[in-house]
Order: structure tokens, then C-alpha cells, then sequence
């Protein structure tokens, strides 16, 4: 599988429709109770690229984009407004909104997450795609100057060329693309039916990189 690192045109993702997909499997036992479990450690996001169609334009945009991904063979990055930053929309990127880790002065490399979290309970999506210019590293509160570590934009590792000391806090904040790829091979639309208020279904799903 080939990835390209090319994001997804924002013009058109901007009122596109998705969110985080789960699978479980629930077994209703002989006494009415559920045994509940999923073979997924992480959710998988799907959205509709067609809702952020407009016009014609747009369609010759989504088209292109398409052509140049050879349908569902090659992976590439998508905003989601809906969530794309460490911290909160309507906040600004701070450099401890999410922990990464503790030193123990030997360790250089770690890998983004963002934790999600309600009700006593949560979970840390790993970060493979951060925008490139947006990490923000601090250790025990203390922001970095960036010639001090390193981001890899194609996996989300931050690399520091110094161990943080042993039982430092190691956050960071960032923006970040979701890894996707079309999820079909066809894309239907005509300018007669464009006209009428029809917008072609574009699925995107999420994958694994």
C-alpha cells in the first residue's frame, strides 16, 4: 500500500459529514445478559468528501484529486474540522495540551497521541500524521526551542537530541491530519444532476499507516 502525503483539498473537506466508528461484538447470553468485546484497540473514522461540493469547479477539484490517487490504491491525509487540534476547537495550541510520556533519561523518541476522556475513563488515539510546522514539545512544562527535537510528519515520533531527564513530563500540542483513502472506485456526477442539488457520494475511511 502506497501513501501519498498529500492533504486532501480543505475547500472541500470544510461541511464534509463523519466522525470515529467502532465495531463490538455483542452476545446476548441464555440469561438475558450481554458479553461485550471488539477486536479494534483504536476507532476508525469514515466521512463523506462529497458534502463540501459546490460547484462544477469543485467537482473538476474532487475529480482530479481522485485521478491523481488511482481511486482506492493510494492513502492520503484529511482535515477534520471537527477535530483536528491537541487541545479544544476554540483553543489555541499550547505545548502541554497532551501527554506523550515520561522520561527516564534514556528514551529520545515519542510517539503523538491525544487522550480522550470522560466519566473516569478514556483513550489515546496514536497521531501518525501531525501538520508539518505545528508541534509545539515541552518537558516538565518547560516549552523547547525546536532545533531541539525533531517530527517526523509521515509517522507523528518526536525525536529530541537530548533524553528528557528520568521522571519528566513530556507533553506536546500540534494539528494533525487523519491517514484516509477513497473508499470506492467510481465516482458518479453530471453537471444536469450537480445543477438539480445533487452531490456526489464520495465515501473516505480511515486507515492504518
Amino acid at each position: 500500500m502506497s501513501f501519498h502525503e498529500v492533504r486532501f483539498p480543505t475547500s472541500l473537506s470544510f461541511g464534509s459529514a463523519g466522525g470515529p466508528q467502532r465495531r463490538t461484538d455483542v452476545v446476548t447470553l441464555a440469561n438475558g445478559f450481554e458479553e461485550r468485546n471488539t477486536p479494534w484497540a483504536h476507532s476508525r473514522r469514515r466521512y463523506d468528501a462529497g458534502l463540501g461540493v459546490r460547484s462544477l469547479d469543485d467537482v473538476a477539484t474532487l475529480v482530479a484529486f481522485f485521478e491523481a490517487r488511482q481511486g482506492q490504491l493510494n492513502g492520503f491525509r484529511w482535515k477534520d474540522w471537527a477535530d483536528y487540534k491537541s487541545c479544544a476547537p476554540s483553543a489555541s495550541i499550547a505545548p502541554t495540551d497532551q501527554r506523550l510520556g515520561t522520561g527516564d533519561g534514556v528514551a529520545v523518541t515519542f510517539q503523538l497521541a491525544k487522550r480522550y476522556s470522560s466519566g473516569g475513563h478514556g483513550y489515546s488515539r496514536p497521531i501518525s500524521k501531525p501538520v508539518a510546522g505545528s508541534v509545539r514539545v515541552a518537558v516538565d512544562g518547560g516549552e523547547l526551542p525546536a532545533a531541539s527535537f525533531n517530527v517526523d510528519t509521515a509517522t507523528g515520533l518526536v525525536t529530541f537530541s537530548v533524553p528528557p531527564a528520568s521522571g519528566s513530563a513530556v507533553t506536546a500540542g500540534f494539528e494533525f491530519d487523519v491517514p484516509v483513502r477513497f473508499d470506492t472506485d467510481q465516482i458518479v456526477t453530471s453537471a444536469a444532476s450537480f445543477q438539480a442539488g445533487d452531490v456526489p457520494d464520495v465515501p473516505v475511511v480511515e486507515i492504518r499507516v
